[in-house]
């Protein structure tokens, strides 16, 4: 957290800590990925936010919608959602700019994945409504399983409710960039991981507040 930063090295003011740990974490982001993840890719949404008093599970008003595509045993990319739901159409968007059509994808019964399951390999679904969780198919071999996301949201929220407790929607893109990049780094030595940020940092400028006459950078305000 920006405190625990701001007690370690001393820093004189909580937001000078806050904006340090952004662009840290703006620095991690692949703003523009060159390759897309391939093999069996997992697909699903979730919806990060507190509980709303008086609502029910289901309620998602308050929170805000992550869509996050998994390599099985390899990446992960995650894309915020600005609004309360997720369409379809975003969906595909997210589908078509960072999976191979050559994947087989994997996703729960949810009919935003129905159409553009169509453009690759093959897609796989398991029904989260009737408890299946896992499915192995004797024809083709393939494992039809949604557990890889489900894990990695598992372990984001846990970590953003330990670490941070609340995450407005404006910056909650920095975060995820920060999660992915943990993910993606997750077998590698500190040392290793430390250099590969590192060299992330080149051409990106995050500023707090944008600069008149510049040329466009990422703000944290």
């Amino acid at each position: 957290s920006a405190l625990q930063i701001q007690r370690q090295l001393g820093i004189g003011s909580y937001r000078t800590a806050w904006h340090m740990c952004h662009r840290i974490r703006f620095s991690m982001a692949d703003v523009s990925p060159t390759d897309k993840l391939s093999g069996t890719v997992e697909a699903d949404e979730t919806y990060i936010g507190g509980k709303a008093r008086g609502k029910g599970r289901g309620y998602t008003n308050n929170k805000t919608a992550v869509v996050s595509v998994v390599e099985r045993g390899g990446r992960v990319r995650s894309k915020v959602i600005n609004s309360d739901r997720v369409s379809g159409s975003q969906v595909s968007a997210i589908l078509a700019a960072n999976v191979e059509p050559t994947a087989h994808l994997n996703t729960d019964e949810s009919p935003l994945y129905t159409a553009p399951g169509k453009n690759f390999a093959s897609h796989d679904t398991v029904c989260h409504k009737e408890e299946e969780y896992a499915r192995h198919d004797l024809e083709t071999g393939r494992i039809a399983t949604t557990n890889s996301a489900e894990g990695f949201f598992g372990n984001s929220k846990r970590s953003i409710d330990g670490t941070h407790h609340h995450i407005g929607r404006k910056h909650l893109s920095l975060y995820m960039a920060e999660l992915d990049f943990k993910y993606n780094s997750r077998r590698v030595s500190d040392g290793e991981r430390t250099v590969d940020g590192l060299a992330k940092i080149e051409g990106k400028r995050l500023t707090l507040r944008p600069i008149k006459g510049a040329a466009k950078v990422g703000t944290a305000d």
